[in-house]
């Protein structure tokens, strides 16, 4: 009876919500270390983030190789060569359209800044060329000041060059042991967990499926972004046409502000090189088709991945780039709609079935039969689904 005394003083409303209250405080104590950690470092855990995404988006590839009877290690090989050749083509063709573009547009943006400066004094502004000049001497000074910022960020350029250097050799040797073995490393890792390997691998193939169908979908929808606008440029005779496109195709994955950095940078040379007439057309089409993008590309493509509702989606945005700026914002919506996939088949109690023979197919990812425990897998690894890199045949394996 001395016992039920302190429980009868509080209601029991109030005693849930204190219970609910202390099981989310040790959740955001938890959450809020493990970012601190991840955030020190964050040197290994981009590059190894990164990774995942390239291996998500080449693995199809690499499975089709596998499937084609080609070796793991040549059909890996032949993954990345094709990756760093799309790359290099790529790098080849802006760098070659940008040194031949260039001088034209040096010469359209000095003839176009010649017709504002004769609208300034002719127009209705009726400005003074002296005034014009000062403004323009202002400019100067203003940047003449910050040269010396300007020459500390040069040099500390310098320094940040060698990190990036050494963490994208760390990624290719990431993506690369992940495309070739990507089976075993996820049979090591569920024998760490015993019992709950079951649910873990549940858990996994879920997450795994959803990370795929939405880099997969992200890029086609960055794709198609960056080809209209680069055909809408070509169209108006745009210099620089082609390096704009691939900065609108790369900006797209970086949610809102992305997409306004390369659409200023786009209308500001179309402004130089052809005018305020060609720059407000530029910015319509592009107000027009990131519209059909929102409403009808990413909910067809990257929306049945996700699941979402757009409210949750600017949350998660929110919340990822307040806690790890652009970078959190670019990771908050994948890692969001993994985590939403994978609690569901961690937390759900399915009997794990016998190991299947060599002739039997190992079941679907989220499909209604469980795997079975990792120590029956060690020998014949099951496969990951259509779009996973992890849970290849045994036979596909060295």
């Amino acid at each position: 009876m001395l016992n039920d005394r302190p429980t009868k003083l509080v209601p029991p409303v109030l005693a849930r919500i204190a219970a609910w209250s202390l099981c989310l405080i040790l959740t955001g104590v938890v959450v809020y270390y493990f970012v601190q950690i991840i955030a020190r470092l964050s040197f290994v855990m981009l590059p190894v983030a990164i990774a995942l995404l390239l291996t998500a988006l080449l693995y199809p590839m690499t499975r089709s190789l596998r499937e084609a009877g080609v070796r793991p290690i040549y059909a890996t090989w032949l993954t990345m060569i094709a990756a760093l050749a799309v790359l290099a083509g790529t790098g080849w063709l802006v760098g070659a359209r940008a040194t031949e573009e260039f001088p034209n547009l040096a010469k359209q943006v000095q003839a176009t800044v010649g017709d504002v400066q004769d609208w300034l004094t002719t127009g209705p502004l009726q400005l003074r060329e002296t005034q014009i000049t000062d403004f323009f001497k202002e400019v100067v000074t203003l940047i003449e000041a910050q040269r010396t910022a300007i020459t500390g960020t040069v040099l500390s350029a310098g320094a940040v060059a060698v990190e990036v250097l050494a963490s994208i050799v760390l990624l290719l040797f990431v993506t690369f042991f992940l495309l070739k073995d990507g089976d075993r490393i996820w049979s090591w890792f569920l024998k760490g967990f015993g019992r709950m390997a079951p649910r873990v691998d549940r858990a996994g193939r879920a997450a795994w499926t959803t990370l795929s169908h939405y880099v997969q979908g992200s890029v086609l929808v960055a794709a198609v972004h960056g080809v209209i606008m680069g055909i809408v440029l070509a169209g108006m005779g745009v210099p620089l046409w082609a390096p704009l496109a691939v900065l609108i195709f790369l900006a797209s994955f970086i949610p809102i502000v992305g997409i306004f950095f390369a659409g200023t940078v786009a209308t500001l040379v179309t402004l130089g090189a052809k005018g305020i007439v060609y720059a407000l057309i530029f910015v319509g089409i592009l107000v027009v088709e990131q519209q059909l993008e929102n409403h009808v590309l990413q909910p067809l493509i990257v929306g049945r991945a996700l699941n979402f509702h757009p409210l949750a989606i600017i949350l998660v945005l929110s919340v990822g780039g307040i806690l790890a700026g652009i970078a959190g914002a670019v990771v908050a919506v994948p890692v969001a709609a993994v985590i939403y996939r994978a609690l569901p088949e961690l937390m759900s109690d399915q009997p794990a079935l016998p190991p299947p023979s060599a002739a039997a197919v190992p079941p679907e990812p989220g499909g209604d039969e469980p795997p079975p425990a990792a120590e029956e897998r060690s020998e014949v690894p099951p496969e990951a689904g259509k779009t996973g890199a992890v849970g290849r045949a045994g036979a596909d394996s060295e």
